[in-house]
């Protein structure tokens, strides 16, 4: 079986679909047997991860992006570029349905559909064209959480049997790094404090003001102790945000885009993990401070808690107060970090990219027929 997938997200700055492809191809290139999972276009290997920019050079990164442009709009392009597969996956090339392959896709979330006001509308045009052109016309779709399943049967109208749930993975880093690997992070972003950590691009569906406000909040021998470290680009945030986090109060530090090298090391280091998104289809940032044994505050709303399970103090995302006594609890109660460490790791275990992959597989086999 060949299977195609497309990898065009790969040659952009993005965040967590590109983390999923990366990971997810590597995890399904390394499986044992005769299939070939490949990239398009013509990824032949993998460079290493990045998210600010493409993962090749320039000189190979613009024939690829011209490909897809091309592929998208001219189906006799886009067939002579997967003329050999069983099954291509689609994530950003367009509308059309191959005439021999098979066609699948991955759901991640419905943000732009639940939530339009947090995303800009260069996204909303960009889901609405991938849920109106490709998803009606997919063989099967993959859906990262159950959530995410739920929200893509109910706003869509998708068949139940039409969509199958595989969660994504962690990164083995993760579920390696130790005290070394923290220290190392710790030094070159110097930080000399106990620390709480949020991840995350910095835009409207991430809700920092008021994980901000909560942290303000706090009493003042707390923040004494323990600074609020945040890490991630500047995406479409609010100005009023941005202006918060480069002129911070004493006690709260933006780091900007971190290489992806340091955050198994950076999450380690973590008192905790603070992250009350407004809504997530799967959460990256969670499931890999849960990988690395880290207590995890985050939103009772979408994927989230279903993800955590019993590793994490659940907070109503829109209440500065309920934000701010999770963390309070988890800062000064060590009973409470102690318990959310002992489940971090083991809620972790179901979120393996060997175990994604491994699903996918026969997710991929069943729709070409091959069983």
């Amino acid at each position: 079986m060949n299977v195609v997938i497309d990898a065009t997200v790969l040659l952009v700055e993005s965040a967590g679909v590109k983390t999923y492809i990366w990971q997810w191809l590597q995890a399904l290139q390394s499986l044992p047997g005769n299939n070939r999972f490949t990239g398009f276009p013509f990824f032949n290997g993998l460079p290493p991860l990045r998210h600010d920019g493409s993962v090749l050079s320039p000189l190979a990164t613009f024939p690829r992006l011209i490909t897809s442009h091309f592929a998208g709009r001219v189906p006799s392009i886009f067939e002579a570029c997967i003329r050999d597969a069983d099954v291509f996956h689609i994530s950003s090339v367009g509308g059309h349905r191959p005439r021999k392959a098979r066609l699948t896709a991955t759901i991640h979330d419905l943000t732009a559909w639940r939530f339009p006001e947090v995303h800009t509308k260069s996204n909303r045009k960009v889901d609405e064209r991938f849920f109106t052109q490709t998803v009606p016309v997919a063989d099967k779709l993959i859906a990262v959480s159950e959530n995410t399943r739920r929200d893509a049967i109910e706003f869509l109208g998708i068949s139940p049997n039409r969509i199958v749930t595989i969660y994504s993975g962690v990164a083995p880093e993760y579920f390696q790094a130790g005290p070394t690997q923290a220290r190392q992070s710790a030094a070159a972003f110097h930080l000399n404090r106990p620390y709480v950590l949020c991840v995350g691009t910095i835009e409207p569906r991430k809700n920092l003001d008021r994980l901000l406000d909560a942290w303000q909040g706090l009493p003042d021998d707390v923040r004494a102790s323990f600074d609020l470290v945040l890490a991630g680009p500047v995406g479409w945030a609010p100005k009023e945000t941005v202006v918060r986090l480069r002129k911070p109060p004493t006690g709260i530090r933006y780091l900007g885009y971190v290489a992806e090298e340091w955050l198994p090391g950076l999450t380690a280091g973590a008192c905790c993990l603070a992250y009350p998104s407004l809504y997530e289809g799967f959460g990256f940032p969670v499931a890999q401070a849960l990988a690395a044994g880290v207590p995890v505050v985050t939103s009772n709303t979408s994927s989230l808690p279903e993800v955590v399970g019993p590793a994490a103090l659940l907070v109503d995302p829109r209440s500065v107060s309920a934000i701010r006594r999770a963390l309070l609890d988890l800062l000064t109660s060590p009973t409470t970090a102690a318990r959310l460490r002992s489940e971090a790791r083991k809620q972790a275990t179901r979120y393996t990219w060997e175990r994604c992959a491994a699903q996918s597989l026969a997710f991929f086999e069943s729709v070409a027929g091959a069983v």
